[in-house]
């Protein structure tokens, strides 16, 4: 048997998508960005509607500069682990910032954020003494990181309290160790973790909780410190991890808590031990964004306008969305072929925003997935909801 011969079927039915409706939705190239919000592509200018930049922070000008300094005095790269000679004093300051800001006593900082979940998880629990709980709806690296890990993961129904409550009640006197691993905000759909109600049920079943607030760091709560905070409960998560890829406008990731045995993850987290660190330039520019969040809610504010003009007027235009308004803004298609159709449509009208089939998204929905950013101008939005009244119209007339 060939090694590829398992991919015929999946390679084939996208194959022939891409074939019948224009570009590939996975491989396209910014040619050239002109911004946080434009990029040229196939020389044509595209708004980029799909780009997790919520804060609108990769030209920031501190940003920048904060890079272009790091590169000058620390050189291009680390060439070697955070457990090896790959942690500069940048490294450990942006950790010690990283907790600052988040009231808590430690902070890891991995390689990606992909890696700071898989790294936590594997190390944190192990068989078969330890069980892991996860949303179904969490992450590919959550997943992974519960495989690496081998111990046994339990899902419960995605955003549902009660699920996890009868799901923990069940578990035997045997199981030493429960972690409980949810999101802020889900990528996918925009959707939004009940997470004080989750923080009090895992604790009252003796369940640590692991907080993703990927998508939702430095965009919820009063001082943009996630859904925990919002919620009023930042203080009472066990390990919060984070990425430097969306606002923080960077490349890494880190886990933070209060419980002083986080540390032990620095020779006990394969992911953290045998990953080349980030580079001096991606911890200057993460540190950077970071202080820029601190002090300036009006990008807070500027992309909450944003994200409620969008989602008001796709809402008019009667698309069917995955969620109320949030930064993330996911509007449902028919099937897949209809999603590859309609993602061409919008960018032959100068926007970009990101496909996401089955097997990707939750309960097999094909979706256009927009994200908005505090950088978009009216302008750009405008760009924005012209493309969705066309393809709305295009819609309406395919269905006659």
């Amino acid at each position: 048997m060939s090694l590829f011969e398992k991919f015929q079927s999946t390679a084939a039915q996208y194959y022939a998508l891409r074939e019948e409706t224009g570009r590939d939705p996975f491989g396209v190239s910014m040619d050239e960005m002109k911004g946080p919000t434009r990029a040229m592509v196939d020389g044509k200018e595209i708004v980029l509607a799909g780009t997790n930049n919520y804060l609108g922070l990769t030209f920031q000008d501190d940003a920048v500069a904060a890079a272009k300094t790091a590169v000058e005095r620390s050189g291009t790269g680390t060439t070697g682990s955070r457990f090896a000679n790959g942690t500069y004093a940048a490294h450990r300051q942006l950790e010690r910032d990283l907790a600052d800001f988040l009231g808590y006593k430690h902070c890891i900082v991995f390689s990606t954020g992909y890696q700071a979940n898989l790294g936590a998880i594997s190390a944190l629990a192990r068989p078969p003494e330890d069980v892991i709980l996860i949303d179904a709806d969490c992450h590919a690296c959550i997943y992974d990181g519960c495989q690496l890990s081998g111990a046994e993961t339990v899902r419960f129904r995605h955003n549902d309290p009660e699920s996890l409550d009868k799901r923990l009640k069940r578990l035997g006197a045997e199981v030493k160790g429960k972690l409980v691993c949810i999101e802020g905000m889900y990528s996918m759909f925009g959707d939004v973790a009940p997470v004080g109600e989750f923080v009090e049920i895992a604790h009252r079943h003796g369940a640590y909780v692991l907080l993703d607030e990927a998508h939702s760091f430095g965009v919820f709560g009063d001082g943009g410190r996630g859904v925990c905070e919002r919620d009023g409960v930042l203080q009472s998560v066990d390990f919060y991890t984070g990425t430097f890829s969306k606002s923080l406008a960077s490349i890494g990731g880190f886990v933070a808590s209060n419980h002083p045995e986080l540390e032990y993850l620095r020779f006990s987290s394969r992911p953290y031990m045998f990953t080349a660190s980030p580079s001096p330039a991606n911890i200057a520019a993460a540190g950077a964004a970071l202080e820029k969040i601190s002090s300036d809610p009006s990008l807070r504010e500027r992309l909450w306008d944003n994200a409620k003009r969008i989602h008001a007027a796709f809402t008019q235009l009667g698309f069917e969305l995955c969620a109320p308004a949030s930064p993330v803004i996911a509007a449902k298609l028919a099937n897949r072929e209809q999603a590859f159709m309609a993602w061409n449509f919008l960018m032959e009208n100068g926007v970009y925003v990101n496909l996401a089939i089955p097997p990707g998204t939750p309960n097999a929905t094909s979706i256009l997935r927009l994200s908005v950013s505090a950088a978009h101008s009216d302008e750009d939005l405008d760009v924005v909801v012209s493309a969705y009244t066309a393809l709305s119209e295009a819609l309406s007339q395919e269905q006659r």
